[in-house]
């Protein structure tokens, strides 16, 4: 499997916890990581054969290249983690410039306040100008803080807009990444988009949940954990 490349659903059980890596995106998103951590952290996701390395855009070009010629994917994210506080000019400035240094996908904050205000354009727009920058981008849609009807409108707004992937939150303080979120997401995504859960997945029975739900990708600092089932250290970089 190219892990630069989308990632198909799982469809197994999955009873070796290693074969869940190709579906996991190893997160280190932290204040004050060095350029000891981020090497490390790559190799990391090398040496488990991890989907991808997800990295602060900062770090992106010292991570491609770490990660040259391995075939995991460099990650990163904007507007994140306080969601919703960047302008989409700069938003946009933002993903050609991680893009630029070697990223292959984005995440990205939304506007949720612009939704919840009715300014569907301009949260489209947002979007838009990321997916621009010509990687996938995979969209934090923040399902917890959204009615049902607000939930409908943003999952269409950000396929509309050319979002690769959508996701149920950004981190565990929105959102633990439910199941039920999950597949109420896998059963509105159009040919082509997929799903990427987020939020305190820490245990390898919650990553085949939520696997089992729908998800394509899993956004996890607790991949280690995950895949070796405890058995292998691997530090926590934070509730992604």
């Amino acid at each position: 499997m190219n892990r630069e490349e989308d990632t198909t659903v799982a469809t197994t059980d999955h009873s070796d916890p290693a074969s869940l890596a190709p579906y996991i995106q190893h997160t280190a998103i932290s204040a004050g990581m060095t350029r000891d951590d981020l090497v490390a952290h790559c190799e990391e996701a090398a040496r488990y054969g991890f989907n991808a390395a997800m990295i602060p855009a900062s770090w992106v070009g010292l991570a491609a290249e770490v990660l040259r010629g391995t075939g995991i994917a460099v990650a990163s994210a904007l507007d994140f983690p306080t969601v919703g506080v960047m302008t989409s000019a700069g938003k946009a400035a933002e993903a050609r410039a991680i893009a630029a240094a070697g990223a292959a996908q984005i995440d990205m904050g939304v506007q949720v306040g612009w939704l919840r205000s009715g300014m569907e354009k301009e949260f489209r727009d947002d979007i838009a100008g990321v997916v621009a920058a010509g990687v996938p981008v995979k969209v934090m849609l923040e399902l917890p803080l959204l009615t049902g009807a607000e939930r409908e409108r943003a999952v269409e707004l950000a396929m509309d807009a050319g979002a690769a992937y959508l996701k149920n939150a950004s981190s565990g303080s929105v959102e633990i990444a439910d199941p039920e979120s999950i597949a109420y997401l896998a059963a509105r995504v159009r040919d082509g988009v997929r799903v990427k859960a987020s939020g305190g997945i820490k245990t390898l029975e919650q990553a085949r949940a939520l696997l089992g739900a729908g998800a394509s990708l899993l956004g996890t600092s607790s991949g280690v954990a995950i895949v070796t089932s405890g058995r292998d250290g691997g530090a926590d970089r934070g509730d992604y």
